[in-house]
């Protein structure tokens, strides 16, 4: 009997706020996350804008003697699994726990904690490094604390995949499931990264807006005067289930997911290959893996990370595989909105997916102003749309050439 997986629950925290609320509020009223840093002096760099969250409170989530065992990325991760959880019902227990697993990655990792430490270790020497300093930064360790805090005995692990991390770590755990590997999964992707060295190192990939005068106005995808992404932080987490056990207990279910496509470019290290050929390809692997046509799907919410080649080989790599149904495609990216959450943005874009699908709403891509010729599909452009959305397809894109996509189909 085919296994079939749907979401049951969300977590979210973003430079929009913390959990569902904030978040749907955010993205359906078009609102910018992005502000200047505060997260450290940033005034003698050439970027001085980034996506922090701006309410995060880690005890609220996190008894006050384990915080400082975990870099942010971890915390965030904790946070949100522990809302996506609650938000499913799911409980787990001595009978379920060896069923329930835990997939979360992240893009970097505790980069702020070894550049604290490596700070304190220049000024003091070796023996005032916390005994903590490994666990704290270690990627898995997102996945580690979430499945100790709620018990989940089953597969762990994490990818680690650049900005395709949180859609590989979903559609993983979809695979998992489907295979029956486990009966449900907490999944997604986390990330925190605006330090000194991580907001230098993008910048000097040149890879980053360095719109600093308007942040709320620096991610502009497919606008034909993007000039880079926002660097972003925060975390996506959904709850995955094996269908019928879903509904036998009677679960609210956000939405089916269908499809899962994975691929390389194997061309670059950091420039998608010309015409979006590795995306072109991604896409056609997640419509085979979901059964469905291209001209089925209604909605993208795109990789659209407001860079030059990324934005336009998208677009390449839409209008390739969907051809004359390009044109009726509403695509969306909500990276206008929250910046780029690299690790986690797909596990970000995963929830706000569900909850366009659950509440029949796409979400808009702000801060289209100046339409480029070469980008020439609707993008939801500056306002939410209302609209059923049956089949939804989420693109994410990281370097080194990794691509992943999952479909997602309305439920019931």
């Amino acid at each position: 009997m085919k296994r079939r997986v749907v979401i049951t629950g969300l977590g979210i925290i973003s430079p929009l706020g913390t959990g569902i609320e904030k978040n749907w509020k955010g993205i359906i009223e078009g609102k910018s996350g992005i502000r200047n840093i505060t997260r450290f002096d940033a005034s003698n760099f050439p970027v001085m804008i980034a996506g922090e969250v701006p309410d995060f409170k880690p005890e609220d989530f996190i008894e006050k003697k384990e915080i400082k065992k975990m870099d942010t990325f971890i915390q965030y991760a904790l946070a949100a699994g522990m809302m996506a959880a609650s938000d499913a019902g799911l409980k787990v227990t001595s009978e379920n726990a060896e069923r329930v697993g835990v997939y979360i990655g992240s893009g970097i990792g505790g980069l702020p904690a070894i550049e604290h430490w490596h700070n304190i270790l220049n000024e003091k020497g070796p023996d005032r490094i916390t005994p903590f300093f490994i666990p704290m930064v270690i990627i898995n360790l997102a996945s580690g604390q979430v499945s100790i805090k709620l018990g989940a005995k089953g597969p762990n692990s994490c990818a680690v995949t650049a900005c395709a991390t949180g859609t590989h770590s979903i559609g993983d755990a979809f695979s998992i499931i489907k295979n029956g590997g486990a009966d449900a999964m907490i999944a997604g992707g986390t990330e925190s990264t605006i330090t000194p060295l991580g907001i230098a190192g993008f910048n000097a990939m040149k890879t980053l807006s360095t719109n600093n005068d308007a942040p709320e106005k620096a991610s502009r995808p497919f606008d034909k005067n993007r000039d880079g992404f926002i660097l972003a932080e925060g975390a996506g987490i959904v709850v995955l289930e094996e269908m019928e056990l879903a509904r036998k207990r009677g679960a609210r279910i956000y939405c089916e997911v269908i499809g899962y496509g994975m691929n390389s470019d194997a061309f670059h290290m950091t420039t998608p290959s010309p015409e979006g050929e590795g995306a072109a390809r991604c896409m056609t692997a997640s419509l085979k893996s979901a059964g469905i046509n291209p001209d089925e799907v209604d909605y993208i919410n795109a990789h659209g990370t407001s860079t030059y080649y990324n934005d336009l080989y998208e677009t390449m790599a839409v209008k390739k595989i969907f051809k004359g149904h390009a044109k009726k495609l509403a695509i969306s990216s909500t990276k206008s909105m929250t910046g780029h959450l690299l690790g986690a943005a797909g596990g970000v874009e995963a929830v706000i997916t569900a909850l366009s699908i659950y509440h029949g709403i796409m979400p808009p891509t702000i801060n289209y102003e100046t339409p480029d010729p070469e980008c020439d599909l609707d993008y939801v452009p500056n306002k939410a749309r209302g609209k059923k959305i049956n089949i939804a397809m989420s693109n994410s894109f990281g370097f080194g050439g990794t691509n992943a996509i999952l479909v997602f189909k309305r439920f019931g």
